[in-house]
């Protein structure tokens, strides 16, 4: 189930790739209107083809939500079968649709099947999240949540391999190569209804004790288990009552202010923290480090195995979210400004463009040991049951339309500030970082309600609130007792 979103269809990774989607382009424009089409409106082309995914995903994150509220406060994996079987089909389908393009001499089913995959994404990613979370004991939350950065890095490394020039991406294999996004499509529905129900969703949904303790050893293997079972109950007794709040109730509630504060800040964030401009136009900015366009491809490469590693090596149950995103931030955001003086003495230095490879490099790996698996989880971890689907719709949208905006406006930024581009996201990682040691308390470790006692510090100021909502407290105050 983990490898869901984990397609490598969020960006086309492959150089070849992009300067054959490129060449075809231009080719069916003049088949077309008989004259090539002007570099900008190729240019423009091509930066909607990047992006459109991020608002197919816009669309199915806002889907997700209704799906999860639908089928309870907790994610009933029964029904969410049914749903992952549709988009899983919308997957296929989808690559049948980029698959045929070169075939039907049509560039907008390009457009078409990238759309529709970021549907698809969008609406399991928040279910994959929230899943995880259910079903992660409290001591492996962090690592179970941490583990879909590593598919995103898995995926995106799969289609640099896949891509190069040698394998998929010639002049002939070039819509095979896109249309491979709905392979894993093909596994999940062959293996997801191997999986168990989700604990919580047993015991606080329906009642079943008996079978959440079986999905518990199921899950995590023999043993005593009784302490994550009572902070099962706990919660239950802070649920009790609660309805699933909408996004406008989430943003209106005094109580999630400052957690919504954080969602907001770490979304926008990893979008705009420059990760997501070096891996879309990865080739421009080799291309303006001097590397010969024949290396470029396997440098591409490197960079995304380095992100690979670096997911695999997280190492966020040892030093704490908190830990890794502040610390991640201002280091990323020194290397960007690295990488700018690189990019500025390559014509000085015939070693500079080097430099600049392995600032590149070290920058994907300190965001994939980072800010990657921590953002992910945090998201999961500050936010009460009736509160995470409407949250994760936030998140959700941030990310998917940072997605369209960046892969939409960076060619041309990069064109006018050259590589002055990268100290605007420099600011936003040490202003981002500031905040995060400012305000976000660590959830290494910590219950739910411990959570958000330490944000009720801040949403209330000098105010004793309790973590629970008020007309819930007294279930929570006998069932504490008890």
């Amino acid at each position: 189930y983990r490898a869901v979103p984990q397609r490598g269809t969020d960006r086309l990774e492959s150089f070849f790739l992009s300067q054959h989607v490129k060449a075809f382009i231009n080719e069916t424009w003049l088949e077309r209107y008989g004259y090539p089409i002007h570099q900008d409106n190729l240019l423009f082309l091509w930066s909607i083809t990047v992006s459109i995914f991020g608002i197919g995903g816009l669309v199915g994150s806002s889907g997700s939500r209704y799906l999860t509220v639908k089928y309870g406060k907790y994610v009933c994996l029964k029904n969410l079968k049914k749903c992952l079987l549709c988009t899983n089909l919308l997957m296929i389908t989808a690559a049948s649709v980029m698959g045929c393009s070169k075939m039907a001499r049509s560039f907008e089913m390009i457009l078409i099947g990238r759309f529709l995959c970021g549907v698809s994404a969008g609406l399991c990613v928040p279910l994959h999240h929230q899943y995880l979370g259910e079903v992660s004991p409290k001591k492996l939350r962090g690592f179970a949540n941490s583990t879909a950065s590593f598919f995103w890095s898995l995926g995106k490394a799969a289609g640099q391999i896949a891509g190069q020039r040698e394998l998929l991406g010639s002049r002939s294999l070039w819509p095979v190569l896109m249309a491979s996004c709905g392979i894993p499509a093909l596994v999940q529905l062959l293996t997801l209804p191997f999986f168990p129900e989700s604990p919580p969703y047993l015991l606080i949904h329906k009642g079943d004790q008996e079978g959440c303790k079986k999905a518990i050893r199921q899950l995590w293997g023999e043993g005593h288990h009784q302490a994550e079972i009572d902070d099962i109950m706990k919660e239950k007794a802070t649920m009790k009552n609660t309805k699933i709040l909408s996004v406008l109730e989430l943003m209106k509630e005094p109580a999630f202010r400052w957690q919504l504060y954080m969602i907001i800040i770490l979304s926008a964030t990893v979008q705009l923290s420059g990760i997501s401009a070096i891996y879309f136009y990865t080739f421009e900015v080799l291309q303006a480090a001097g590397f010969d366009d024949r290396m470029i491809s396997y440098m591409t490469l490197s960079v995304g195995l380095s992100e690979l590693l670096a997911a695999v090596s997280s190492i966020i149950e040892r030093l704490g979210r908190k830990t890794l995103v502040r610390g991640g931030y201002y280091i990323m955001g020194s290397l960007l400004a690295a990488i700018t003086v690189t990019l500025s003495l390559q014509d000085w230095y015939f070693w500079m463009p080097y430099c600049s490879l392995c600032l590149i490099i070290l920058f994907v790996v300190v965001f994939g040991i980072g800010p990657a698996g921590a953002t992910i989880s945090i998201r999961a971890e500050i936010f009460q049951m009736s509160c995470r689907p409407p949250a994760f719709v936030i998140g959700a949208v941030l990310n998917w339309v940072g997605i369209f905006v960046i892969g939409t406006t960076f060619p041309f930024i990069v064109e006018r500030l050259k590589q002055f581009c990268f100290l605007i996201f420099m600011g936003v990682l040490f202003t981002s970082g500031t905040i995060v040691h400012l305000f976000l308390p660590e959830t290494k470790g910590k219950s739910i309600v411990e959570i958000t006692e330490e944000f009720n510090k801040l949403n209330f100021k000098k105010k004793c609130v309790p973590a629970t909502p008020n007309h819930v407290m007294e279930d929570y105050t006998y069932c504490t007792r008890l």
